[in-house]
């Protein structure tokens, strides 16, 4: 992945927040929302495509789109880094490949230990029973 090349291919939007605020929601612009167009990058290779298609799939768009919205702060600036920064880290954690898990066997005497508590037990309960009287 190519970051500074996806950077560029963002597109932000900023528009009104929604919400308690008064006067100042209601005629300044700082909620950003950040676009991001999957199939047309130039940044990601296909194999990273095809691996974010399958990730992200419930989180696109009919046009393939990705959307992210940040409205936290009062500042249109601020909004911007922060999902940016957003956006980098999804991809970058979307992106990381996950060790294959190696099958391991447990050992002779995890297996031994197992089964001595296993046998204790049944001892315990089979103390509780009450004695056969014949």
């Amino acid at each position: 992945m190519n970051k500074d090349q996806v950077v560029k291919e963002l597109r932000y939007k900023a528009i009104r927040s929604g919400g308690a605020g008064g006067q100042h929601v209601n005629k300044v612009s700082t909620k950003i929302e950040l676009s991001f167009d999957l199939a047309g990058s130039n940044g990601l290779s296909e194999t990273e495509k095809d691996r974010l298609y399958e990730k992200l799939e419930n989180r696109l768009n009919k046009e393939g789109s990705l959307l992210l919205q940040c409205d936290e702060t009062r500042s249109q600036y601020r909004n911007k880094e922060l999902v940016t920064q957003r956006f980098l880290n999804l991809l970058e954690n979307l992106l990381k490949v996950q060790k294959k898990r190696k099958k391991t066997k447990p050992s002779k005497t995890a297996k031994e230990k197992r089964l001595r508590a296993k046998q204790k037990t049944a001892e315990k309960k089979a103390g509780r029973k009450k004695p056969d009287l014949d």
